[in-house]
């Protein structure tokens, strides 16, 4: 019950980060260059002072962490990007299925047994994100796809290579104070050319230091209980919560597309983590 707890937890976080990046963008409250670079170091501070308060700083900056920090960058500021062009359901839908693809394709690689169950949960997930994106459901911007299909790869091997990891909290936080200074040089160097807000800002500092920096904290700890394409297909569920999200904060229409597809993928995702 406790890995199913903080499991849903992590996920509704990460729902959370789709929402709050949206919200901040559509308002042209920040850029997404600066709204990179303020969830990264709010991130990281709050990961750093957990890191502290459980005495794990001769853990932090472990072995490979630097990859581990270019992979979440790459996340980070793809994700941050895309969502000038997409809303809030069709970033998550495109963001974790190729999160999916590219954890399966690691499980794969690294030999990982994928039971016939698995194979049939994540098909019926993949279905339903394909009636999301069926000829009468709208397509979505070309450039702001590609850009979170680049986050979607950054994502997967950031989330392939913490399941290898020993203390989780330490982890990312190194991994959140590394790629902080390169996004924020990446601010510097491209401005967005908005101006930034309170209300920007305070989006911005609720996504890194909650939604990415205790959510992120918790998936580091509960990845190790998890095959790799499992946590792929669990991920599946994240576009679902977005696309609520955005629907009851955001004022997105309620489409006939997401009342089929939620179904399948959550029928999907039951099915592919059946013992």
């Amino acid at each position: 019950m406790r890995l199913i707890l903080l499991t849903m937890f992590t996920l509704i976080a990460f729902a959370a980060n789709s929402v709050l990046v949206r919200s901040a963008l559509a308002s042209e409250s920040i850029g997404p260059a600066a709204f990179g670079a303020v969830r990264l170091a709010s991130g990281g501070g709050m990961l750093l002072v957990l890191t502290l308060i459980t005495r794990e700083r001769r853990a932090l900056f472990p072995s490979g962490s630097a990859v581990s920090s270019a992979a979440l960058l790459v996340y980070v500021v793809g994700f941050s990007y895309a969502y000038l062009w997409l809303d809030t359901g069709t970033g998550a839908l495109i963001l974790f299925g190729g999160v999916q693809v590219t954890m399966f394709a690691g499980a794969l690689m690294a030999g990982e047994k994928m039971p016939r169950t698995k194979w049939i949960g994540a098909g019926l997930a993949m279905l339903g994100l394909a009636l999301l994106f069926g000829p009468k459901a709208g397509r979505p911007d070309v450039f702001g796809a590609a850009l979170m299909v680049v986050a979607a790869v950054g994502w997967g091997v950031y989330s392939l290579r913490g399941r290898g990891v020993k203390r989780p909290l330490a982890a990312s936080a190194s991994t959140f104070l590394l790629a902080t200074p390169l996004a924020t040089g990446l601010w510097l160097v491209v401005p967005d050319g908005v101006s930034i807000s309170p209300q920007g800002v305070g989006l911005a500092i609720a996504s890194g230091a909650i939604a990415s920096g205790l959510g992120y904290a918790l998936w580091y700890t509960v990845l190790p209980q998890l095959r790799s394409s499992t946590a792929a297909v669990l991920q599946l569920s994240v576009p679902i919560i977005a696309l609520a999200g955005g629907m009851l904060l955001l004022s997105e229409p309620l489409t006939w597309s997401f009342a089929l597809a939620a179904p399948l993928i959550i029928i999907g995702v039951l099915v592919a983590i059946r013992r």
